[in-house]
């Protein structure tokens, strides 16, 4: 029988705890406390699908949904107006994201060809939604497969993360999902600012899966710190690199990065854009630190974030394999 999750229990791996009404299934081994609860904790918890638990929990639902007492339907019947007073027509209300018109020449566009300054005219304004039938759903289509990308790499990270702490590592390095400022055993340093260390971090993002830093120093839910389209993104559930620091070194560059100059290495991949483009794991010096950061064949220097912003990377080191 599955038992209730608590605080202040240590959970180990093998153990499934119910919480809400739902079933979810250890991934890393904890002592658990009141604000780790399985619904924010996924690098904790993985939530188990309802037609993969087992025959006992889906019959205790099953009879719990059904012993509910009925409830006849509410019915609603509205006040007739005053002796000789005709009802008011009611008027049609401007909903707030008619806000922002469609051109004639978008209709017939998909949500991936508009330009990005085009894009954040019509989320900010609501413009698109309203005008999601005109451009063929292709803003309802977009958020819809963004939100199931986040959900896929989710998914795998908890998969990979369960395995890795089942079987051991499967190779020099790999990525355990993980969240807030738990920095887990093993741990690559990437840099450091201040005396504190920071470690290689990467996250889901706007379609794709993107680098940046991760420190115990950091604000509590802001752990991890990415960088996307000159901005600093500010994460709490993410992956940390972890393996072996003999297996890897880090190589001189400068400019435009090309695997070819890299004099035989071969680099870590560490994510990707939403197109595909391979982003791989950089270091560099800024202000009085040195901070993790991405790379790839697109860009013409590296990047890391710093101060609530992206910059540019010049001359940098790549993570390769030793």
């Amino acid at each position: 029988m599955t038992r209730g999750w608590e605080p202040g229990v240590q959970y180990n791996l093998g153990d499934s705890v119910e919480y809400h009404g739902k079933r979810y299934n250890i991934i890393q081994p904890h002592r658990s406390q009141g604000d780790w609860t399985p619904d924010v904790t996924p690098a904790l918890w993985g939530m188990v699908p309802y037609n993969n638990c087992d025959d006992d929990y889906k019959q205790k639902h099953h009879d719990a949904a059904h012993n509910q007492p009925h409830k006849p339907a509410h019915e609603w019947h509205p006040t007739p107006p005053p002796q000789g007073q005709q009802p008011a027509q009611q008027q049609p209300v401007q909903a707030p994201h008619q806000t922002v018109d469609i051109k004639d020449d978008e209709k017939d566009k998909n949500w991936f060809d508009l330009s990005d300054e085009r894009k954040k005219q019509l989320e900010i304004g609501g413009g698109l939604a309203a005008g999601i039938a005109l451009l063929g759903g292709g803003f309802a289509a977009y958020k819809h497969h963004e939100k199931s990308e986040e959900e896929n790499w989710l998914t795998e990270a908890q998969r990979r993360t369960q395995e890795f702490h089942q079987r051991g590592p499967t190779g020099p390095v790999a990525w355990v999902l993980t969240n807030g400022k738990n920095i887990p055993q093993g741990a690559i340093q990437g840099g450091e600012e201040k005396g504190e260390t920071l470690y290689i971090g990467r996250a889901y993002h706007e379609g794709g899966i993107q680098v940046g830093k991760a420190g115990r120093h950091f604000k509590e839910g802001r752990a991890c710190h990415i960088g996307f389209k000159r901005d600093e993104i500010e994460i709490d559930t993410y992956e940390v690199l972890v393996g072996d620091s003999r297996a890897v070194k880090w190589v001189d560059f400068s400019g435009k990065f090309s695997p070819g100059r890299l004099n035989g290495a071969r680099p870590v991949e560490g994510g990707r854009e939403a197109d595909g483009t391979p982003l791989f794991i950089i270091q560099s010096q800024y202000k009085d630190g040195v901070h993790p950061g991405k790379v790839s064949e697109k860009l013409d220097q590296g990047l890391i974030c710093f101060g609530g912003k992206e910059r540019d990377a010049d001359h940098y080191r790549v993570l390769c394999y030793a």
